[in-house]
């Protein structure tokens, strides 16, 4: 099901870059100097968008990681507290339980007036 899926969505995906690919095969000159009148960069302009938008996707997830930072802290924090509980616990269980008195029965705890 899930390949199913991934056919329906990326087969149109691909077709839509390709089409954009084709329509968009002209070269363009990009300058990265300001102060130089000659261009610096020739490239066919779906290669030129097409890598603007991978360092655009690079720089968001880069950004992501970043943000995210504290979450993963305290994740890792409550994980290692969680750890330390389950530890005290399993030493609890190996330690030898006490005996504990049967509950008394009978009027020997009632108070007499009560009776």
């Amino acid at each position: 099901m899930a390949k199913l899926f991934k056919l329906l969505i990326g087969i149109p995906i691909a077709v839509v870059i390709l089409a954009f690919a084709l329509a968009n095969r002209q070269d363009v000159s990009v300058s990265l100097d300001p102060f130089s009148a000659e261009p610096t960069l020739v490239s066919p302009l779906y290669i030129l968008l097409f890598l603007t938008l991978l360092v655009g996707v690079v720089v968001g997830g880069v950004a992501t990681w970043f943000t995210q930072g504290r979450i993963r802290r305290r994740a890792r924090l409550a994980e290692d507290a969680a750890d330390r509980w389950r530890a005290e616990a399993e030493r609890a269980r190996a330690l030898p339980q006490p005996l504990v008195p049967s509950p008394a029965t009978g009027r020997g705890l009632v108070r007499s007036d009560y009776a």
